[in-house]
Parts: structure tokens; sequence; C-alpha cells
């Protein structure tokens, strides 16, 4: 079964604009739920531009699926996963300046610092991902630090103009080199409803992580069935 991790991060985006309480990202996660939502995804940065530490709190208490925690991999985020609990932790590269995490984390240059931070968490019970690009020596350094699994950057593939055969392959070979290594294999960044399937149809990957997409289709129809229709296409694909 491919799994479907709901990011609704810009939902507290639309929320931080004004500094209010609504919309709730908690009641997105629970209507991403009811639409279908095999897990629920957030990223708490460092500058909290979007989540607070206060909605992971609220989403430990309130979801019923999974919980993945994306993070910077400092100790401070790791004083906070260890507190907060989540189900999963993925840690991913981070820079004040970016609208959104644009690459993969260089796990090879700092491979002592990111294999502590997977020790720390995983001796807590926390599954550990790292989001990296699809690049093999990345995948072997991620193996190293015995982390659970990798999420591949599939943001190359989805940002290509015209033809996308090359960069799919480039993401369809790194996923299948991730788990001949005995890693779980993720993938996500710039998935929306146009350019999931080819990747959805990659059969080694277990779980995509989808975010800006679904939340910009839920202000048309409403959380629960951007959830819905994307989980269809999900279907779909793994049928074909």
């Amino acid at each position: 079964m491919l799994r479907l991790g709901v990011n609704i991060d810009h939902v507290a985006t639309v929320r931080q604009a004004r500094r209010i309480d609504v919309p709730d990202p908690v009641e997105a996660a629970l209507l991403a739920e009811k639409g279908g939502a095999d897990g629920i995804t957030v990223h708490l940065r460092e500058d909290r531009r979007h989540i607070q530490q206060r909605d992971v709190e609220r989403l430990r208490a309130k979801v019923k699926s999974k919980l993945n925690l994306e993070m910077a991999v400092t100790p401070e985020m790791a004083r906070l996963a260890e507190q907060l609990r989540p189900d999963d932790a993925c840690f991913v590269p981070e820079q004040r300046d970016e609208l959104t995490t644009e690459g993969g984390l260089d796990v090879r240059s700092q491979s002592a610092r990111v294999r502590d931070a997977v020790e720390r968490l995983q001796a807590r019970g926390i599954r550990v991902s790292l989001f990296i690009d699809p690049d093999d020596s990345q995948i072997e350094a991620s193996r190293e630090t015995g982390a659970h699994g990798v999420e591949i950057h599939t943001g190359r593939y989805a940002n290509a103009l015209g033809d996308k055969s090359r960069d799919l392959g480039e993401v369809a070979a790194a996923v299948a080199f991730a788990r001949r290594l005995g890693l779980e294999v993720h993938g996500g960044h710039g998935l929306n409803y146009d350019n999931v399937l080819p990747i959805a149809r990659i059969p080694e990957i277990v779980e995509l992580n989808i975010g800006h997409s679904i939340v910009a289709r839920a202000i048309m129809v409403g959380m629960e069935q951007a959830v819905r229709e994307m989980k269809e296409l999900l279907r779909k694909a793994r049928e074909a």
C-alpha cells in the first residue's frame, strides 16, 4: 500500500499572515484524516514561520494516524522531538531565506552530526528518515547513520519542463538503490495532482508526503475532498 502523508504547514502559513487563530492546522489535520490521509506531516522550522510548537503538541494529542515531524539537524530540535514524541521524524536542510526546502540534506558532509541525532531519536522509539536528493552517495551515507529510511527529494522531477523522463528515471534509480540497501523509501516535494502518478507508480516507494498542492486544492473543494482526490490518484497508480 502506498501511504499518503498530508503536510499541513501552509494552513498555518495563512493563519500566521494575521497572527490569529484561524485557519487551524489541527482542524485541517483531522479533516485530512477523514479524507483518508495515512499520516500528518508538519515542519517545525527554527524561525517558526508557520507551524508552532503548540500546534505540534495539539496534533500529538488529537491525530489518530501517524504524526511525522520535519526538522533541522540541531540539538534544540532534537530535544523538542524527544519532548513532543512524534511517530516519525524527518531531518531536512533548513535556510532562513528560502521559501520552502530547496534541496536534500547533505548527509555525507555531516555524517557524525546526523548519526548522533538519528541515534538520539530512535533510542526514544521515533522512526527517523532523512530528506535527501536522489544521489547514491547520499543514500549510502544515510544508511551509515542508522536511519530507518530516506525521503527522496522529487523537486527536480516536479519542476522539470517538457520531458520529465530523465528526472523520473533518476528518482526511480535512487529509490531502487535505497531499497536494496534496506532503507524504507518515501518521496516528496513539488508533487501535485498532475505529476504524481509516475512517482506513485515506483513500486519501492511506500509513502508520499504532499502539502502545498493539497492545501491549494482544499481552498476550492475543502480539505477532506482534496485528500480524497489525491488518495484516489495513488490508488489508481498502484492498480495500473
